[in-house]
Protein backbone atom coordinates (compact mmCIF):
# COMPACT_ATOMS: atom_id res chain seq x y z
CA UNK A 1 0.00 0.00 0.00
CA UNK A 2 2.95 2.57 0.93
CA UNK A 3 3.89 2.29 -3.07
CA UNK A 4 0.78 4.15 -3.94
CA UNK A 5 1.99 6.87 -1.00
CA UNK A 6 5.63 6.86 -2.35
CA UNK A 7 4.83 7.52 -5.97
CA UNK A 8 2.19 10.29 -5.38
CA UNK A 9 4.94 11.93 -2.90
CA UNK A 10 7.23 11.57 -6.12
CA UNK A 11 4.69 13.30 -8.22
CA UNK A 12 4.28 15.76 -5.58
CA UNK A 13 7.64 16.98 -5.68
CA UNK A 14 7.10 17.16 -9.49
CA UNK A 15 5.64 15.72 -12.78
CA UNK A 16 7.46 12.54 -14.58
CA UNK A 17 7.24 9.48 -16.78
CA UNK A 18 7.28 5.98 -15.37
CA UNK A 19 10.98 6.31 -15.96
CA UNK A 20 11.57 9.07 -14.24
CA UNK A 21 9.97 8.01 -11.23
CA UNK A 22 11.67 4.71 -11.51
CA UNK A 23 15.12 6.24 -11.09
CA UNK A 24 13.77 8.89 -8.39
CA UNK A 25 12.91 5.85 -6.26
CA UNK A 26 16.26 4.09 -6.59
CA UNK A 27 18.36 7.60 -5.51
CA UNK A 28 15.87 8.54 -2.65
CA UNK A 29 13.58 5.95 -1.68
CA UNK A 30 15.29 2.77 -1.98
CA UNK A 31 17.83 2.73 0.05
CA UNK A 32 15.76 3.95 3.02
CA UNK A 33 12.51 3.38 3.10
CA UNK A 34 10.78 1.08 0.47
CA UNK A 35 11.96 -0.91 -2.49
CA UNK A 36 9.75 -1.11 -5.71
CA UNK A 37 10.44 -2.36 -9.48
CA UNK A 38 9.67 -0.75 -12.50
CA UNK A 39 7.06 -3.74 -12.97
CA UNK A 40 5.27 -2.63 -9.93
CA UNK A 41 5.02 1.13 -10.81
CA UNK A 42 3.66 1.46 -13.85
CA UNK A 43 0.32 -0.49 -12.38
CA UNK A 44 -0.32 1.46 -9.59
CA UNK A 45 0.61 4.65 -11.85
CA UNK A 46 -2.48 3.44 -13.76
CA UNK A 47 -4.28 2.56 -10.62
CA UNK A 48 -3.62 6.07 -9.69
CA UNK A 49 -4.58 7.37 -12.71
CA UNK A 50 -7.94 4.75 -12.69
CA UNK A 51 -8.64 6.72 -9.07
CA UNK A 52 -8.39 10.50 -10.32
CA UNK A 53 -4.85 10.86 -7.89
CA UNK A 54 -2.55 11.28 -11.05
CA UNK A 55 -3.35 12.52 -14.49
CA UNK A 56 -1.83 11.81 -17.60
CA UNK A 57 0.10 15.77 -18.19
CA UNK A 58 1.94 15.03 -21.23
CA UNK A 59 2.23 11.95 -23.79
CA UNK A 60 5.46 11.64 -25.61
CA UNK A 61 6.95 9.30 -28.24
CA UNK A 62 6.97 5.55 -28.03
CA UNK A 63 4.41 6.03 -25.72
CA UNK A 64 5.48 7.59 -22.89
CA UNK A 65 3.80 9.44 -20.25
CA UNK A 66 3.96 12.33 -18.13
CA UNK A 67 2.04 11.71 -14.39
CA UNK A 68 1.21 14.45 -12.80
CA UNK A 69 -0.41 15.04 -9.04
CA UNK A 70 -3.92 16.05 -8.60
CA UNK A 71 -5.84 18.21 -5.79
CA UNK A 72 -7.40 14.24 -4.65
CA UNK A 73 -4.38 12.76 -4.70
CA UNK A 74 -2.00 15.71 -2.74
CA UNK A 75 -5.16 15.32 -0.13
CA UNK A 76 -5.16 12.00 -0.11
CA UNK A 77 -1.00 11.88 0.28
CA UNK A 78 -1.75 14.53 3.33
CA UNK A 79 -4.55 12.55 5.03
CA UNK A 80 -1.99 9.21 4.64
CA UNK A 81 1.25 11.57 5.78
CA UNK A 82 -1.10 12.33 9.34
CA UNK A 83 -2.42 9.20 9.95
CA UNK A 84 -0.94 6.83 12.31
CA UNK A 85 1.74 4.84 10.64
CA UNK A 86 0.49 1.04 10.65
CA UNK A 87 2.33 -1.31 12.27
CA UNK A 88 4.99 -3.54 10.22
CA UNK A 89 6.83 -6.68 9.91
CA UNK A 90 10.75 -5.79 9.83
CA UNK A 91 13.12 -7.61 7.94
CA UNK A 92 16.44 -6.58 8.02
CA UNK A 93 18.97 -9.31 7.44
CA UNK A 94 21.85 -7.13 7.95
CA UNK A 95 20.55 -5.88 11.62
CA UNK A 96 19.78 -9.47 12.17
CA UNK A 97 23.38 -10.55 11.75
CA UNK A 98 24.55 -7.90 14.16
CA UNK A 99 21.72 -8.81 16.88
CA UNK A 100 23.34 -12.49 16.75
CA UNK A 101 27.05 -11.69 16.64
CA UNK A 102 27.46 -13.54 20.13
CA UNK A 103 27.60 -16.76 18.20
CA UNK A 104 30.62 -15.97 16.80
CA UNK A 105 34.09 -15.78 18.26
CA UNK A 106 35.32 -12.12 19.33
CA UNK A 107 37.85 -12.34 15.90
CA UNK A 108 35.02 -13.04 13.80
CA UNK A 109 32.47 -10.84 15.52
CA UNK A 110 34.94 -7.85 14.97
CA UNK A 111 35.29 -8.77 11.39
CA UNK A 112 32.23 -8.60 10.72
CA UNK A 113 31.48 -5.30 12.56
CA UNK A 114 34.60 -3.64 10.52
CA UNK A 115 32.64 -4.58 7.53
CA UNK A 116 29.36 -2.71 8.46
CA UNK A 117 31.35 0.31 9.71
CA UNK A 118 33.31 0.42 6.38
CA UNK A 119 29.83 -0.17 4.71
CA UNK A 120 28.64 2.94 6.65
CA UNK A 121 31.61 4.86 6.34
CA UNK A 122 31.26 4.72 2.43
CA UNK A 123 27.50 5.57 2.09
CA UNK A 124 27.99 8.21 4.31
CA UNK A 125 30.40 9.88 1.71
CA UNK A 126 28.63 8.73 -0.91
CA UNK A 127 24.95 10.28 0.16
CA UNK A 128 26.99 13.23 1.08
CA UNK A 129 28.14 14.18 -2.00
CA UNK A 130 24.88 13.47 -3.51
CA UNK A 131 23.46 16.10 -1.00
CA UNK A 132 26.10 18.57 -1.57
CA UNK A 133 25.16 18.27 -5.82
CA UNK A 134 21.36 18.48 -4.38
CA UNK A 135 22.27 21.41 -2.64
CA UNK A 136 24.23 23.04 -5.39
CA UNK A 137 21.25 23.36 -7.90
CA UNK A 138 18.08 25.24 -7.39
CA UNK A 139 14.57 23.74 -6.50
CA UNK A 140 11.07 25.30 -5.41
CA UNK A 141 11.41 24.35 -2.29
CA UNK A 142 15.15 24.44 -1.60
CA UNK A 143 16.51 21.91 0.69
CA UNK A 144 13.18 20.78 1.78
CA UNK A 145 12.01 19.05 -1.24
CA UNK A 146 11.41 15.58 -0.82
CA UNK A 147 14.25 13.87 -2.04
CA UNK A 148 17.04 15.83 -0.09
CA UNK A 149 15.25 15.17 2.81
CA UNK A 150 15.41 11.60 2.61
CA UNK A 151 18.44 11.82 1.40
CA UNK A 152 19.51 13.69 5.01
CA UNK A 153 17.72 10.75 6.90
CA UNK A 154 19.59 8.09 5.28
CA UNK A 155 22.56 10.33 6.11
CA UNK A 156 21.74 9.57 9.57
CA UNK A 157 20.84 6.17 9.55
CA UNK A 158 24.29 5.59 8.72
CA UNK A 159 25.99 7.87 11.08
CA UNK A 160 24.28 6.09 13.83
CA UNK A 161 25.06 2.60 12.02
CA UNK A 162 28.83 4.29 12.20
CA UNK A 163 28.80 4.83 15.88
CA UNK A 164 27.02 2.04 16.93
CA UNK A 165 29.72 -0.37 14.98
CA UNK A 166 32.60 2.00 16.76
CA UNK A 167 31.06 1.14 19.94
CA UNK A 168 30.52 -2.57 19.37
CA UNK A 169 34.61 -2.98 18.26
CA UNK A 170 35.24 -1.54 21.26
CA UNK A 171 32.63 -3.72 23.46
CA UNK A 172 34.47 -6.46 21.49
CA UNK A 173 38.06 -5.34 22.48
CA UNK A 174 37.49 -5.90 26.32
Amino acid sequence: MSLRYALLGLLEDGPASGYALNVRFERSLQRYTWTARQSHIYPELKRLADEGLVVIAEEGARGSRTYAITDAGREELRAWLLSPPKPRAVRDEHGLRMCLLSALDPLEASTLVRGHLETAEQMIAELQSIAEAADAGDHPRGRLRFGRLALQYGIFQYEAQREWARWALEQLED
